[in-house]
């Protein structure tokens, strides 16, 4: 019998927890007023399906596919955009997305120039929703892989690159990890 591999990007809970501190980092709401005029409604969904075309999250992908129907975006460009196709996006968009993809790909580690490129085309404060909407989608995507991984796991068919432990870190995480964030970031402004 051959051994499926399990296609998706998965984290450890040490990642995890880095990626809800940079998601926390962003700070404000995703869906409040001043990133809802930065950032239009399918503009956000097209940056949370590109991420998740590289991660390979099922549960992402049908959950923003839907959100994307409802912002009015077409079964086509949802598509082709899970396919890492932005044909059918604005022009305007096409760095950030491209700059989605990197984020993902370079494992949250984007080179410095392409994120000077991303400011210099956007400006500060749109960068930064660009930023808050990638860092939200990759916790979306860890945390469904992870999940996805475990239900395989309980099926008989757990994925070798990955322990039980980190899987259940993963999945629980964001009960211990978001306190200790938190309080972690309340004692630094403290101290500045």
């Amino acid at each position: 019998m051959i051994e499926k591999k399990f296609m998706k990007r998965l984290y450890t809970p040490r990642d995890f927890y880095r990626l809800l501190g940079d998601l926390m980092s962003s700070g404000g709401d995703l869906r409040g007023k001043s990133n809802r005029t930065q950032i239009s409604e399918q503009f956000a969904e097209r940056l949370m399906l590109a991420v998740t075309e590289v991660n390979g999250c099922r549960y992402c992908s049908y959950f923003h596919s839907r959100m994307s129907l409802k912002t009015g975006l077409k079964n086509e460009e949802i598509t082709r955009v899970l396919d890492g196709d932005f044909a059918d996006a604005p022009q305007e968009e096409l760095a950030a997305l491209y700059f989605a993809q990197h984020y993902a790909e370079s494992g949250e580690k984007p080179d410095l120039e392409t994120v000077e490129t991303l400011t210099n085309s956007y400006g500060e404060k749109k960068t930064k929703a660009i930023f808050a909407y990638i860092r939200a989608i990759m916790i979306g995507n860890a945390w469904g892989n992870m999940f996805n991984s475990f239900g395989n796991r309980l099926k008989g068919a757990p994925t070798p690159e990955i322990s039980l432990f980190d899987e259940i870190g993963v999945i629980f995480g964001p009960i211990i990890f978001t306190p200790i964030i938190l309080i972690t970031n309340l004692f630094k402004k403290i101290s500045l």
